[in-house]
């Protein structure tokens, strides 16, 4: 069994289609962070073990998700219907051969999936991850695997959106080897939250500068 951690708030209307999109053995660990409409009985009634937690922040529910997970590995995956589960084999089988500690999904958007500033902001993240660190990777992406107790002890401290920047930067300091495999990327269903709007994508960019600060 692999969970798969699905921070969400206010997704109600993507979850179904999300939790069906998980392949046999694959367990959807759902982490309500605050949300106002159904997120959590919908998650319920689709079969997905339920989490709250309170504190709002990316880092925060992704954290909850991972101390609620029992299983071996555990995979990230936005819950907003941008990407599939039927592409976490993709993503975790570099994991489970043994040729990766940490395997990120890069993004290959569809139009109009991904905002100009959303984009713009990743990449310049990730080109100074290259420029600081030699961290060769393109993407920070949403969907993404790695072994759980190989997380928790990398202490990771970030509990807004600084997360997936902060497991990049102490997975490469550990020594871990660190693979890209390219996934499909679609529009989200309902309103963005985050990068989908330029606020959103500044607080991002800022919380992920403070780690790499």
């Amino acid at each position: 069994m692999i969970d798969v951690i699905l921070p969400a708030l206010d997704e109600a209307g993507a979850i179904p289609g999300v939790i069906a999109s998980l392949p046999s053995g694959y367990r959807a660990i759902v982490v309500d962070n605050g949300s106002t409409d159904d997120t959590a009985a919908v998650a319920s009634a689709h079969g997905a073990v339920v989490v709250t937690e309170a504190r709002r922040g990316f880092g925060s529910a992704c954290f909850a998700g991972l101390i609620a997970a029992t299983a071996e590995v555990v995979c990230f995956m936005d819950c907003d219907g941008s990407l599939s589960g039927a592409d976490l084999d993709r993503v975790t089988g570099p994991l489970l051969r043994g040729d990766a500690e940490l395997v990120l999904g890069a993004r290959a958007a569809t139009a109009g999936a991904w905002p100009v500033h959303a984009r713009l902001g990743n990449r310049v993240l990730a080109w100074e991850l290259r420029r600081r660190l030699g961290i060769a990777v393109s993407d920070l992406g949403p969907m993404r695997a790695a072994r759980r107790g190989a997380l928790l002890a990398l202490n990771l401290a970030d509990r807004r959106f600084g997360w997936p920047l902060e497991m990049v930067v102490r997975a490469h300091e550990a020594g871990w080897r660190i693979e890209e495999v390219d996934v499909p990327y679609a529009p989200r269903i309902g309103r963005s939250k985050v990068t989908g709007t330029v606020r959103g994508t500044v607080r991002t960019v800022r919380d992920m500068r403070a780690v790499l600060a």
